[in-house]
């Protein structure tokens, strides 16, 4: 499919973890057709020089940082509080910000397996947190998955990875849980087309930063894949990678409840397309894990 992204002029978009890679590149796009883009960063240095790249780059772009940290829930609320208080509707929310693959096992601020509370949770406090900005603009939101999905399952003994952890396991199993919070947040909200999409497998920060959490030694993952990427071989740039996740935030043929990648073999590069749901992807599963991400987020529950 061919992308075609439209005059986003008088649209306000928030992006997660927009300080650098997939998020970056997102904003970019984003500001260059004309939409005013909050960028969440956990670092507000880096947000700031994100900022002003992206007015570097685009005449006239309006982008602002805001601090958001999805690893706290005290930070979640915040910037939720914020912008409710603000009262401007949000158009487009694309929910790309996460941790990947830590090789021991760490825990957000508020007592959750890291991958598991900030790449869902922590987006599930913020975009339900979000619900009467996002109903006010008819929002389209993106959360970002990962083909990682389509090979896990949910273990609802133990969704904090406490008895056990696996990095890559943990990894699947907080993607999977991303994909069924898209669609069930499509399902229960008439006002907001919620869809889901992967970029494959682009190079970025995601494969430095995560593996080399709690090792003495840097983790060979980035290395690998620029190497492949150099090679053109299963590995893209960050300006191929968003285009899925950009067709299904903001192309007028991307529809709910539907789930968008790269059209290439093995969904490992491409352009964008819709995808076949994966089958892990049980509406049964979407409507127990939201009932576990109400209590975890509102409640006082750490641990499945």
């Amino acid at each position: 499919m061919t992308l075609t992204v439209p005059d986003l002029s008088g649209r306000l978009a928030l992006v997660t973890g927009a300080s650098g890679g997939l998020g970056l590149g997102l904003a970019m796009r984003l500001a260059s057709a004309g939409a005013e883009v909050l960028l969440g960063v956990r670092d507000e240095r880096k947000g700031e020089a994100a900022a002003r790249r992206i007015r570097g780059e685009v005449s006239g772009a309006r982008v602002a940082p805001r601090p958001l940290d999805l690893a706290s829930r005290a930070s979640v609320a915040a910037l939720t509080g914020d912008l409710l208080a603000e009262g401007r509707p949000i158009h487009l929310l694309i929910n790309n910000a996460g941790v990947m693959a830590p090789a021991t096992r760490h825990e957000t601020a508020d007592g959750l397996e890291l991958q598991f509370g900030t790449n869902h949770v922590g987006h599930f406090a913020l975009t339900t947190g979000l619900l009467p900005l996002l109903r006010a603009g008819n929002a389209r939101v993106t959360t970002v998955t990962s083909s990682a999905a389509r090979q896990s399952r949910l273990n609802w003994d133990d969704l904090q990875s406490a008895r056990k952890y696996a990095a890559v396991r943990a990894y699947g199993q907080s993607k999977l849980a991303n994909l069924l919070f898209a669609l069930e947040l499509d399902r229960r909200e008439p006002e907001i087309v919620s869809n889901a999409a992967h970029p494959g497998t682009t190079l970025t920060g995601l494969y430095a930063a995560g593996p080399n959490l709690g090792r003495a030694r840097p983790a060979p993952h980035e290395a690998i894949m620029a190497r492949l990427a150099r090679w053109g071989v299963l590995v893209q740039g960050v300006e191929r990678g968003v285009l899925p996740v950009l067709f299904a935030a903001a192309d007028a043929r991307a529809a709910g409840g539907r789930l968008y990648g790269p059209d290439g073999i093995g969904q490992f590069t491409g352009g964008p397309a819709e995808l076949r749901l994966y089958r892990s992807a049980e509406p049964a599963a979407a409507a127990r894990l939201w009932q576990i991400s109400e209590e975890l987020v509102h409640g006082s529950r750490t641990a499945g």
